[in-house]
Order: C-alpha cells, then structure tokens, then sequence
C-alpha cells in the first residue's frame, strides 16, 4: 500500500466520521422539535396514537446520542487493550438501540391494551392530532431519505440503520394518522389500535438490530457473496496456486479475515512472504478489511507435476 493509499484511506475515513456526526445531529434537532411537539399536541386532543409517535421519537432522540457516542469511541486508535481498534463499539450502539427500540415497542403495546380493554375510556380526538400527524410524516420521510442518502454514500452501516429506523417512524406517523382519520370520523377504537399497530413495528425494528447485533458480537462471518469476492482477489494475486481455511467475522463496518495460501514450495521464504505481502495488499485495498492474516503452506507446483509425468518411462 503506497503513501497516496493511506492518505485517501484516512480522508475517506475523516469524511465518513464527518458526514455521519452532521447527518446525526440533524437527526437530533429534527426529533427533539417531534418529541416536543407530538406529545404536547397528542395531549391537548386526547390521542395516544399521537402520544406513543412522540414517545418514538424521543427514542430516536435517544438512538442518536448513541450513535453520535458509537463513532466518537470506534474512532479510537488500537491500544494495549484492544490491538484491532474499537469498531465494535458501532455494534454495541446498535445493540443498546435494538434493546432500547424493543423496550419502548412493549411498552406502547401494553398502553394500547389496557385502553382496547376499557373502550368507554376512549375519548374522540381533536382535529388538531391530524394535523400534527400529517406534519411529523413528512418531516420524518424527508430526514429518512437524507440520511439514508449520506449512509449510502459513506458506506455506514450504523447510519443505515439509524436511518431505516427513521423510515420506521414515517411508517408510525402514517398508522398514527390513519387511526386518527378513523376516530374523528366515529370510530374512537382505530387510535389506540395505531398505538398498537406502532407498538408492534417498533418491537420488531428493534428485535432484528438486536438480534443482529448480538450475531455479529459472537463473530458472525460476512455474507457468502463477500466471501467469494474475498477468494476471488486472493487466487487473482500472481504466485497463489490455491487457499483454504478462509474464515471471515465482522468488527463493525470492516472485518477480519484469515486465510491459508497455497504457494510452490521450492519458493525461498523471501519469495513465499512476498507474495503473501501481495495477497495482503491487494484484499486491504479492494475490501474493507481491518485486517488480514495469512499462513503460508507449501504445495507441490503443478509445473513439477507435470514435469515429473513427462520424466516417468
């Protein structure tokens, strides 16, 4: 990897943490002024669909101060405790924002049951919940479609998610308006039933970023399709003959890989470490690898073999 390779590395890198903490602080701004608004409106007209949207959002309020934390920490240099870096903070952050999603899920499932259950206690709402739930589903739609455009573009799979979640709550926002429509229209049940309905998608929301976290936490391996792109540049690499032990986990965004090369035998140790050097830089640059560790076996080269079938009376 040359000098020019590890500035643009550390620039992309520089502009990746950048883009992020500013997408995310537009987030934070966008859902304090939701949190605010949506509950003090879902109270003045008597909607708990309205009420369980703010709540949301006041969740996502809390999913962007751990993300902001997550990159802060997995920007961190490698040291004495952790000599491949700190990038699995990014998947703790998006494990406590799956536990957190699944928590408040419950809780507005529980809240909507207990109002289902006593349905004279459900009052009719004000056209004003409308309003405000129409508003907060075109605010949060356009702030899903921007984050996810600068998730895309920095290759972020924390903001990704950060910004799925932001498309979950437009969902929210449209049941939540949906169940309002409903009961100005005589029919008080439809508003708890979004609560519900919001309850439900939350808690799945947040069940899969957990569920995914925890997966990759136990050193899940990357896609097959990685992979195959992985031994694909590996047996690209002039001097390979073969691999195998490929092993693959993920640290974040980036992953770690070891692998067995297969190289002629009748190759000097200078000449065998040169290539495995190849096979290093060729992956590191092509993929987003944290690190690659390499062994090195010796295999009979197929040119002696057929030397060998040519020399045989």
């Amino acid at each position: 990897m040359t000098v020019l390779d590890d500035v643009d590395d550390q620039s992309s890198s520089q502009e990746r943490e950048s883009a992020t903490k500013r997408s995310t602080w537009v987030s934070v701004v966008v859902n304090l002024f939701l949190t605010c608004f949506q509950v003090a409106a879902g109270w003045l007209s008597g909607s708990q669909g309205l009420i369980a949207d703010g709540i949301h959002s006041l969740s996502d309020l809390i999913a962007d101060f751990v993300v902001l934390l997550a990159v802060h920490h997995s920007k961190k240099a490698p040291d004495a405790d952790h000599h491949y870096g700190h990038q699995r903070y990014e998947t703790v952050a998006s494990m406590v924002l799956g536990g957190l999603l699944l928590a408040v899920g419950v809780f507005m499932i529980w809240a909507a049951g207990q109002k289902l259950l006593a349905p004279e206690t459900i009052p009719t709402v004000h056209l004003l919940a409308l309003w405000v739930a129409l508003g907060a589903l075109a605010v949060k739609e356009g702030l899903f479609r921007y984050m996810l455009a600068v998730a895309e573009r920095v290759r972020s799979s924390l903001l990704v998610a950060n910004a799925w979640h932001a498309r979950s709550d437009a969902g929210s926002s449209l049941v939540v308006a949906i169940g309002i429509g409903g009961n100005l229209l005589g029919f008080p049940f439809l508003d708890p039933i979004a609560a519900l309905i919001v309850g439900f998608l939350v808690s799945k929301i947040g069940w899969t970023f957990l569920w995914d976290a925890l997966h990759d936490l136990s050193d899940r391996a990357v896609s097959a399709e990685q992979v195959a792109t992985l031994a694909d540049d590996i047996l690209a690499t002039p001097g390979v003959l073969g691999y195998h032990d490929l092993k693959t986990r993920k640290a974040g965004d980036l992953m770690l890989v070891d692998v067995h090369l297969e190289i002629d035998g009748d190759l000097t140790v200078r000449e065998g470490h040169d290539i495995a050097l190849r096979v290093r830089q060729q992956v590191m640059q092509r993929h987003p690898v944290l690190n690659l560790m390499t062994h090195v076996d010796p295999v009979i080269s197929p040119r002696h073999v057929l030397d060998d079938a040519l020399a045989t009376p």
